[in-house]
């Protein structure tokens, strides 16, 4: 009975100490591509707006030692009208993939790595409101086509293949989910603050994220989630958004 007892243990002990030994890399922006899109409130007297904002975004890598970190410059122009609302714009994305896996002693070590990323952005939501502060948009949807470029995305494309590495070498992404969010006015004049959460996913073949080396350990990526606070004083706004990532956004409205 001992040793039927044992040797499942110590398989699976076997099977976490040799997932050490693996290494996942994935696009730079992939479950991070996400960005809140605010727009004007149904009783806003301008109905159309521009919104121009700087963001710094940290993320894990699928290893969850690895770390990125950039800059973002989203470009949004956002229309509200009867009880719908759209918005569409653009960013660009420059940052950097610290490595803190790899060891020295691994032919593959590096210090870091420069990503950068174009793309474009799309969202919409059906809303009503019950009195003149509050917008409930409680059903909408975002969208994100993403495409990544600098030395990290070469780097996936140069180890796929080797033993002990799973990579995911797509540089472009297309993200998309549904949300669900509640915009009010504050007790201030040209207040306005949010809440909205987000669930989707990024399309596409996912199957690197699964370790088939041995059964104990996984790296399949779970349904992307984040959630996001939104304040706008006047024409000035600030966005807190948040999932297996941390994005801080500045702007101004136009």
């Amino acid at each position: 009975m001992k040793i039927k007892f044992y040797l499942p243990a110590t398989a699976l002990l076997l099977g976490l100490l040799s997932s050490c030994s693996d290494h996942v890399y994935g696009p730079a922006l992939h479950h991070s591509d996400i960005s809140y899109m605010p727009k004007p409130m149904s009783m806003d007297s301008a109905k159309s707006a521009t919104y121009i904002s700087g963001a710094l975004v940290r993320d894990f890598a699928n290893n969850l030692n690895d770390q990125l970190t950039s800059g973002q410059l989203n470009v949004i122009h956002a229309n509200t009208f009867q009880n719908f609302n759209l918005a569409y714009g653009a960013f660009t994305s420059l940052g950097g993939y610290k490595n803190y896996d790899l060891q020295t002693n691994n032919v593959n070590y590096f210090n870091s790595k420069f990503f950068g990323a174009v793309g474009g952005r799309l969202s919409g939501n059906f809303f009503f409101n019950s009195d003149s502060r509050t917008d409930f948009r409680i059903i909408g949807f975002e969208a994100v086509y993403s495409h990544e470029f600098g030395d990290y995305a070469q780097f996936r494309k140069a180890i796929t293949g080797q033993p002990d590495f799973y990579t995911d070498t797509r540089t472009e992404l297309f993200t998309g989910g549904l949300t669900s969010e509640i915009v009010f006015h504050g007790r201030r004049p040209n207040t306005q603050m949010g809440f909205r959460v987000f669930v989707g996913e990024t399309f596409g073949n996912d199957n690197i994220y699964n370790n088939t080396k041995n059964n104990y350990i996984t790296y399949k990526a779970p349904t992307y989630v984040s959630f996001a606070y939104f304040v706008q004083l006047k024409q000035y706004f600030a966005v807190i958004e948040g999932g297996t990532y941390v994005q801080f956004r500045v702007g101004v409205k136009f």
